[in-house]
């Protein structure tokens, strides 16, 4: 059968000529990379993707097909998906569906057939750029236009645009959110392990949603937690009638200095209960101690990024996601240090309040796709509430 035509165009100028799978139409949003090999399914998924074209450094890509069990969302998030070469033969147990037929169910436009290693180098030494996927229009100049038009991620609150959504998903109150204790049989096998005495009481944990994914609400369950989700935009003083034992602020898309109510929100909690946040959650607990984000070139994101922990200098890999970075020369070192460096460009990759237990890494911890080397964050997380009531 004869492929149907696209094009991907970037407000540079540069442009691809290539054939479409998934949804033919035209989507518009920020051209970014991500380096992981595996878990495509997690990345369409993420929410923290929103507005976001993501292009698969890898060049093989949907040979495992999709399965209903590796999605971090109820639906993809991305505006567009960019492969060097999709895989329409599908050979894995588990999957269920094509990832061609998920993106068409899903209206996600995407492209194959570029030369995706020559748009990654663009992207890597101009920065990531406004572009364009379509099927519909096939003159480079006309979509150069539109990409040009399009929105800039800077000063774009995508996280309450995706709290929202989610919200209304779950057929929930906008300001009552819905709770998550899905507890699995590692979970079960953990509180029962007398001998590790790590989980002997589970604590409630209220989550800010700003496009937070599915594995991080399973890592939480899994080290001890009973979890309640809520909207970005709820109070500080509705969160306190809760009386959590803890806060999570999560990930999420979008340009963190815009969300200025759950900065503020952060801003009252800081010292009343411990906080623990991560990418999104971090830069919005990083400004509400008083430091700055800014945009990075092209962004972290990928399965393989090296971390070091400058308490233990441990080196781990770690899975990220962002295009923003806290502002290290920012930090109030009075009240607050840093505790993660990214070893790629060492930027800030966590912070820690040195009077209150509230901590945050800029990195995903609950990884998926990604390796686990991060997951005693949580652990962290649950000691420092449990050291507050023991």
């Amino acid at each position: 059968m004869k492929k149907r035509k696209a094009i991907l165009a970037l407000e540079d100028g540069l442009w691809f000529k290539g054939e479409s799978f998934g949804f033919p139409g035209e989507t518009v949003g920020e051209v970014v990379f991500n380096t992981a090999i595996t878990g495509y399914q997690e990345i369409l998924t993420d929410p923290s993707y929103k507005y976001q074209i993501v292009t698969m450094t890898y060049p093989h890509i949907g040979n495992t097909g999709v399965n209903p069990h590796d999605v971090e969302s109820g639906e993809p998030h991305v505006a567009g998906f960019v492969v060097k070469e999709h895989s329409p033969v599908v050979s894995n147990f588990r999957a269920t569906d094509s990832l061609d037929s998920y993106l068409k169910k899903h209206r996600i436009v995407a492209i194959e057939g570029i030369d995706t290693r020559c748009l990654t180098k663009h992207i890597r030494d101009f920065g990531a750029k406004r572009g364009v996927i379509s099927t519909k229009d096939l003159n480079p100049k006309s979509l150069i236009q539109k990409a040009k038009q399009a929105k800039k991620m800077a000063g774009l609150d995508l996280a309450q645009v995706v709290t929202r959504k989610r919200t209304v998903k779950f057929k929930q109150g906008l300001l009552k959110g819905y709770e998550w204790n899905i507890f699995s049989q590692e979970s079960a096998k953990r509180y029962q392990d007398a001998g590790k005495k790590i989980y002997r009481k589970k604590y409630k944990v209220i989550c800010f949603d700003g496009g937070i994914k599915t594995n991080i609400l399973r890592k939480l369950n899994q080290h001890g937690f009973k979890v309640e989700v809520v909207p970005i935009f709820t109070s500080a003083e509705e969160i306190l009638k809760k009386k959590p034992d803890g806060v999570f602020l999560s990930n999420g898309p979008g340009d963190p200095e815009p969300v200025k109510y759950l900065i503020e929100t952060v801003k009252k909690l800081i010292g009343s209960v411990p906080i623990f946040g991560i990418c999104l959650g971090h830069q919005i607990l990083s400004i509400a101690v008083g430091a700055k984000t800014f945009k990075l070139k092209f962004g972290h994101r990928g399965a393989n990024q090296p971390i070091m922990d400058l308490k233990t200098r441990k080196v781990e890999i770690a899975s990220h996601n962002h295009g923003f970075a806290t502002d290290i020369k920012s930090l109030n070192k009075k009240n607050v240090e840093m505790t993660h460096v990214n070893l790629n460009d060492n930027t800030c990759a966590g912070i820690r309040h040195k009077k209150y237990p509230a901590f945050s890494v800029q990195y995903h911890p609950e990884s998926s796709p990604g390796p686990h080397d991060s997951d005693y964050l949580f652990k962290r997380f649950y000691e420092m509430v449990h050291k507050g009531k023991w």
